[in-house]
């Protein structure tokens, strides 16, 4: 039996940055949880690898959902007073931007959040392609992130599995989309229940 987690304890945030809803809950999912004194542990995963094992596909590629779903998103956007814009290719792999941001984590965690909200708002703030890794680059220089030695560690094995750990530990916590939030072992999925999350911090839960 595993002990539950300490009252205060960081609250999991899951996601892909290829996501355009994790991206609406970027830039405010901190702001929510410290207004109720609690962290927020972001974790990059690859929704690819979540839907072949839930057996999904992304609903932007559905004929029937397509066009709700942008819809959904610019009335998401509107109500935030986001922009919104989709880069090209979309969907994209996000697994440079994934590896990225665990070498930054691992390095000072406060650059490793700004680095992802900034990342977040280059390719659907701007619709701005970041696969590569000079786009990586460019979303670190901005946010005052030394990347010395990046370029190698993206090409490394100790990245690579440590975003595949990640990946498989969300499967096993039982993420099956993003964004995905978790609180004293209680989940929630998708963009339209960070306000359930905020009234789970707030009330200690019902």
């Amino acid at each position: 039996m595993t002990d539950a987690p300490a009252a205060g304890s960081p609250v999991l945030f899951y996601f892909d940055f290829s996501s355009p809803y994790a991206y609406l809950v970027s830039q405010a999912v901190d702001e929510v949880c410290a207004r109720h004194d609690r962290m927020v542990d972001w974790r990059p995963i690859l929704l690819g690898v979540v839907m072949q094992h839930t057996r999904s596909e992304s609903p932007v590629i559905q004929p029937l959902k397509r066009d709700y779903t942008q819809r959904d998103l610019a009335r998401g956007a509107r109500a935030r007073a986001m922009p919104l814009a989709f880069p090209d290719p979309f969907p994209f792999l996000s697994v440079t931007a994934a590896r990225a941001f665990y070498w930054i984590k691992d390095r000072e965690e406060d650059s490793a959040r700004a680095f992802g909200r900034r990342l977040f708002l280059e390719t659907f703030g701007h619709g701005r392609s970041i696969t590569s890794a000079e786009a990586v680059h460019d979303a670190a220089r901005a946010c005052g992130i030394d990347t010395g030695g990046l370029d190698a560690a993206l090409d490394g094995q100790e990245v690579k599995q440590r975003l595949r750990r990640e990946v498989e530990g969300a499967l096993e916590a039982g993420v099956c989309g993003a964004p995905y939030f978790i609180a004293d072992s209680e989940p929630f999925w998708g963009a339209d229940r960070l306000d359930h999350l905020e009234r789970w911090l707030e009330t200690g839960g019902w």
